[in-house]
């Protein structure tokens, strides 16, 4: 089932802090990254922010997690993970139709690692398309895709 969290609550905030550390593991072990942004988010930095988190419980777990803001009329997938003991079971998937037919906008956009293959290919499953490249101060190329639903 996908629910709204209530991040601002520390137990909840904890939750998510944990699907995010096992999730960024893997993923910057997979990009190759040694000092991986997303690994020093803090549980009082989910707690604190105003974004907007879903998470997909399998049982009783907290399994994967999105999150987003609405800037706009602009969708931003902010973060999307999932706890690698549920990986290749359809769950990021199903939190991206669930945002992108849950909510108005006019574009959604998410940006990742140039390296992270299989997110790319996920984006494009749902009709993302890639629009911009570039190498931030942190130094991972990263890639920003955009999807545009077609009654806009």
């Amino acid at each position: 089932m996908i629910h709204l969290l209530e991040n601002a609550n520390e137990e909840v905030a904890s939750d998510i802090f944990n699907v995010f550390q096992q999730a960024y593991k893997v993923e910057s072990q997979l990009i190759g990254a040694v000092d991986f942004p997303p690994l020093s988010r803090s549980t009082k930095d989910i707690t604190s922010s105003k974004t907007l988190f879903y998470g997909f419980h399998y049982d009783a777990y907290l399994a994967a997690v999105i999150e987003i803001s609405i800037n706009e009329k602009r969708l931003e997938i902010d973060s999307l993970t999932v706890d690698p003991n549920y990986f290749r079971k359809g769950i990021a998937g199903r939190l991206i139709q669930y945002v992108l037919d849950t909510f108005e906008y006019s574009e959604a956009v998410v940006e990742t690692a140039v390296m992270n293959e299989p997110a790319i290919i996920l984006y494009k499953n749902h009709g993302f398309v890639e629009y911009k490249r570039w190498i931030p101060s942190h130094g991972i190329p990263k890639i920003a895709m955009l999807f545009k639903p077609s009654d806009s």
